[in-house]
């Protein structure tokens, strides 16, 4: 019934904003033309603002006051107010301070990695032929092409365990056995310095090293030829002629590839789900809160970890946008 009521709900929001949409238009195209010059945009960007603020402006101004509420387990009884209660009891659960420290890590790790091998496969590349570039670029750019589950799944097979004397099919354990002659590690569950944290974040590097290549080279391709030819004439290494000149040509391109694989670092939750459910110290912001809202029935809790998300998300948000008006500016 409330799927029903939420989903009749947005049927006649868009129905009314639609139609508010059409009778504004028709009233500016009645006015005079200087009227109608001014007014029309604003028309235009009605059905715009009446989205963002029915899909993203409400939507994140509820969750913002339930954060401060405490749902009753008794059927039929309303939400009460507790005030900061629940961002105390979760910045003083060593769990979820876990759980920060593992989505730092994964701000960190990710993002960073895929940039830098994206930007070696992208000068390693240019430097093939034109068939065996998009070739090589293609196998990159794959993982790209399937879902978060999909890569879980296919990772599963390298990463899973076989108890000792049970015939060792996963990859990572066949090569480990065979090496070392020692019994199979259970990898997604040894949290020794988070190791199995740093094994799933291969998988979200693996799947956007593909995307950091190709606006990577393109950027890099986009280099004046005159540039560089100039500082091989003065005497500059190839080293010194990429770091010296090209890079900080395509600066503005490696900060927008960094801050957008934050930005999904920070959104990721299918793989962790399917790895390991956000178990064994793998868990982190928005698994915690898949948590918090259906296992642990606690929708207070589960608001307050979505308005931390939004306030570490943001300021990527506000720099991107910051970063796009100064290219725009230059250019």
């Amino acid at each position: 019934m409330a799927i029903f009521s939420a989903i009749l709900s947005v049927v006649i929001g868009l129905g009314v904003s639609f139609l508010i949409f059409w009778l504004l238009n028709f009233v500016v195209e009645k006015t005079g033309d200087k009227t109608k010059a001014r007014l029309l945009p604003y028309v235009f960007l009605f059905p715009v603002l009446a989205l963002g603020i029915l899909f993203l402006l409400y939507p994140a101004v509820r969750t913002f006051i339930e954060s401060f509420m405490e749902q009753s387990q008794r059927r039929g009884e309303s939400a009460t107010f507790v005030g900061l209660d629940n961002y105390i009891d979760l910045f003083t659960d060593p769990n979820f301070l876990g759980v920060l420290l593992n989505n730092l890590l994964w701000v960190i790790v990710v993002p960073a990695s895929a940039v830098l091998i994206g930007l070696l496969v992208a000068i390693l590349t240019d430097r093939l032929g034109k068939k065996r570039e998009t070739s090589f670029k293609a196998m990159i750019f794959l993982p790209m092409a399937i879902s978060g589950i999909a890569a879980a799944v296919t990772w599963r097979f390298i990463y899973f365990y076989a108890p000792p004397g049970n015939p060792q099919i996963y990859l990572l354990n066949a090569i480990w056995t065979g090496v070392t002659g020692q019994d199979p590690v259970p990898w997604l569950t040894l949290d020794a310095g988070r190791l199995n944290s740093f094994l799933i974040m291969f998988i979200a590097i693996w799947l956007q090293v593909g995307f950091a290549m190709v606006l990577l080279s393109a950027a890099i391709k986009g280099v004046p030829e005159e540039t560089i030819e100039a500082a091989r004439l003065d005497g500059a290494s190839e080293r010194k002629a990429f770091f010296l000149v090209i890079v900080p040509q395509i600066r503005g391109t490696i900060l927008a590839v960094f801050v957008t694989v934050t930005i999904f670092v920070m959104k990721t939750f299918d793989i962790i789900y399917a790895m390991t459910g956000g178990q064994y110290n793998t868990s982190v912001l928005v698994v915690d809160f898949y948590a918090q809202l259906f296992s642990f029935q606690n929708p207070g809790k589960a608001a307050a970890v979505v308005i931390v998300l939004m306030i570490a998300v943001v300021p990527l948000i506000v720099y991107q946008i910051r970063s796009y008006k100064a290219q725009e500016e230059l250019r």
